[in-house]
């Protein structure tokens, strides 16, 4: 059995990191708990710096350190271009969607939907999505590349056992603290992160001996495998197996590049990125927790910024794991690929723990790996809360609209298990993709296009209503899951072995770039049209809910307040159930309560909930119109509008120096 290449110094660091980030995420979370504004925004008073760094750590996770350096050593810097492109969709996300975010004084983004379009039939449709994006895309992938983690710094735990520690330490890890916890830990974890890597990328580019140096012997890092199986006379298609592509060093490709095209990659990559940053709740949520839209606005800089980190801290050492570890990491036969990381596909996906293990000092290997793991169990703990809220508000109660909380809370719980199950039996597929960020951006392609398409024409467009963007939904969805259950019914080809691939032309020749293209135009084509054939939205409906009515200050009407509220019982809760309900805590002053219902509305962060200080109209007036305000002092805009500009002109450098 192969022994641990841990050293008890990086046991001990790996402990000590979870003791004190849960023990900071407990303290903090107590300045903003029982409310609804202080557990999910935070209060909406959280800094500029945390808040940008919140975004930045929400994003990068151990997804993207196995994902990033496993596609950079697979095919150089070209994966780069899902960061620069992301530093341009902030700047969107802060300048012409948070202030209608904002002005429109919304929590999360269904509410954004219903208070636009009315009606529940897009808010079920954006439930159903999330839980199936959350399945595919996060847990599968996020244990499968923490379990990649382990198992490297680990070689006697199987892959599985793997994954359940994982969900172990998962389960404990956090108790209720709120966004406000999830911020500041997010922000503990960023410093600590980049520190790191930018430490281990140093210590890479002087084993390796510096920035020319890899642009050489990147060329030059073919397995042996590769010329010892085949040959430099065999057939073509075998002796590219492990051998770097030529556009290796470039940004912007040609148009039929299997990897990343280059109108792909302008075009697509812009529409999924933006349904990433500027309509997901995750990322949305942290930009509206800022105090007010200026810090909104500097967070997004101060991400964005941050932003251009990963091409040196992940990208480039896990092109340098490919030069320093050639035979394990680019091994280009199915057969060796398999026997060293259990995949036929390649192991490029092992590249950053690898350089992980084999280059850093006892004990600093420990923190790196802790802030891995600790990054993805806060990213898994925020799914199965996020996964279970969406399911029981949005689709239970529809269901079942008189479920009591005891039920509410079983039916949560038993839907993580569900989908934690689904996620672990969809791991085989995503063990054998041979580079797990394009695997994640393929399905993000899918499926988001729709979701991005009405957000956009919703907020620029006061023409579009409920059944166009429904019905566009609809179509959107029933095309991308054809897609995405075409393209994964076939097993992924090795390289080496093209003569097996079955698919048909439409699915192995239209990259999934170009698939996201196509399917942001159909359903903009749809909701257009059924939007122009059906009734207007009456304008006093809008205000504040469109881009270019957020400055406006007459009286808006929710269509929601105009409808029957379909979400509330059909049937008034009895007095009687409601004395007894476990979670009552309304019947009694928190102070006369038995220790363990404390307790438990600690944990839950609702103890303040019961007998504080309740707002005048006037206070609550006072309040909304604060939280909702998009005004901006005439210097702190110049100054936020000169650094849009400023980061702007640099990621578009970057771009075009690596075109």
């Amino acid at each position: 059995m192969a022994e641990s290449r841990l050293h008890w110094g990086d046991i001990l660091v790996i402990v000590g990191y979870f003791i004190s980030v849960i023990a900071v995420g407990i303290i903090s979370s107590c300045r903003n708990r029982g409310s609804i504004g202080g557990y999910f925004l935070a209060g909406r008073t959280m800094h500029w710096i945390p808040v940008g760094a919140s975004l930045f750590a929400s994003n990068i996770g151990s997804g993207h350190f196995v994902g990033l350096a496993g596609s950079g050593a697979a095919s150089g810097i070209g994966i780069a271009v899902f960061e620069i492109n992301a530093i341009i969709i902030l700047m969107i996300l802060g300048w012409l969607f948070v202030p209608v975010y904002v002005a429109a004084g919304v929590f999360t983004m269904p509410e954004y939907l219903r208070k636009r379009f009315g009606g529940q039939r897009i808010r079920i449709y954006l439930s159903v999505l999330a839980l199936l994006l959350y399945v595919f895309t996060k847990i599968s992938a996020d244990l499968y590349s923490g379990a990649i983690f382990l198992t490297q710094a680990m070689p006697e735990l199987n892959l599985y056992v793997a994954v359940i520690i994982l969900l172990g330490v998962s389960a404990i890890f956090t108790i209720g603290g709120g966004l406000t916890a999830v911020i500041w830990t997010d922000f503990i974890q960023t410093i600590i992160m980049v520190v790191g890597a930018l430490i281990l990328m140093v210590m890479s580019f002087l084993k390796i001996g510096g920035y020319e140096a890899l642009q050489k012997k990147f060329f030059e890092a073919w397995p042996n495998t590769t010329l010892a199986h085949y040959g430099t006379d065999s057939n073509y298609s075998y002796t590219q197996c492990g051998i770097p592509p030529a556009n290796s060093w470039h940004l912007i490709r040609s148009y039929d590049d299997g990897g990343l095209p280059w109108p792909g990659v302008i075009f697509g990559l812009t529409i999924s990125s933006v349904w990433y940053w500027c309509s997901d709740q995750v990322i949305v949520q942290r930009a509206l927790a800022a105090k007010n839209l200026a810090n909104a606005k500097a967070g997004a800089l101060l991400a964005g910024y941050l932003k251009f980190l990963p091409m040196w801290l992940i990208v480039f050492p896990g092109m340098i794991a490919r030069v320093l570890f050639p035979d394990k990491i680019a091994c280009g036969d199915p057969d060796v690929c398999e026997s060293i990381c259990g995949s036929r596909s390649g192991c490029t996906n092992i590249a950053y723990p690898t350089l992980v293990l084999e280059l850093m000092p006892d004990g600093l290997r420990g923190l790196m790996l802790a802030v891995m793991m600790s990054a993805l169990v806060s990213s898994l703990t925020s799914i199965f809360n996020s996964s279970s809220t969406i399911f029981t508000m949005d689709i239970w109660r529809r269901i079942h609209k008189n479920a009591s909380e005891v039920e509410l809370m079983i039916v949560g719980r038993l839907c993580v298990i569900i989908l934690v199950g689904v996620g672990i039996a969809w791991i085989p597929v995503v063990q054998n993709i041979s580079e797990l960020f394009h695997y994640i951006q393929a399905i993000t392609s899918f499926l988001a296009p729709p979701v991005c398409a009405v957000y956009v024409l919703a907020i620029f467009w006061k023409r579009i209503n409920e059944p166009g963007a429904f019905w566009g939904l609809m179509v959107g969805l029933v095309v991308g899951l054809v897609r995405f259950a075409w393209e994964y019914a076939y097993p992924n080809v090795p390289c080496g072995e093209e003569d097996k691939d079955k698919r048909p032309g439409i699915i192995s020749k239209v990259h999934y770039l170009h698939f996201g293209i196509i399917l942001f135009v159909i359903v903009c084509i749809v909701t257009t049209v059924i939007s122009l054939l059906t009734k207007p939205i009456d304008e006093i409906h809008l205000q504040r809910l469109t881009f270019w009515t957020r400055f406006s200050t007459l009286k808006r009407i929710d269509i929601s307040e105009a409808e029957a509220d379909d979400s509330a019982p059909s049937e008034p809760v009895k007095e009687e159930s409601k004395k007894h309900s476990p979670l009552n805590i309304t019947d009694a002053p928190y102070d006369s309560l038995p220790w363990y219902k404390k307790m438990c509305q600690w944990i839950c962060g609702i103890e303040k909930m019961a007998g504080d200080h309740q707002m005048t109209d006037a206070e609550m007036r006072a309040l909304e119109e604060k939280q909702t305000s998009i005004h901006e002092e005439t210097c702190t805009r110049r100054l936020l509008n000169v650094n849009a500009v400023l980061l702007l002109t640099l990621a578009i450098f970057v771009w075009g120096f690596y075109a």
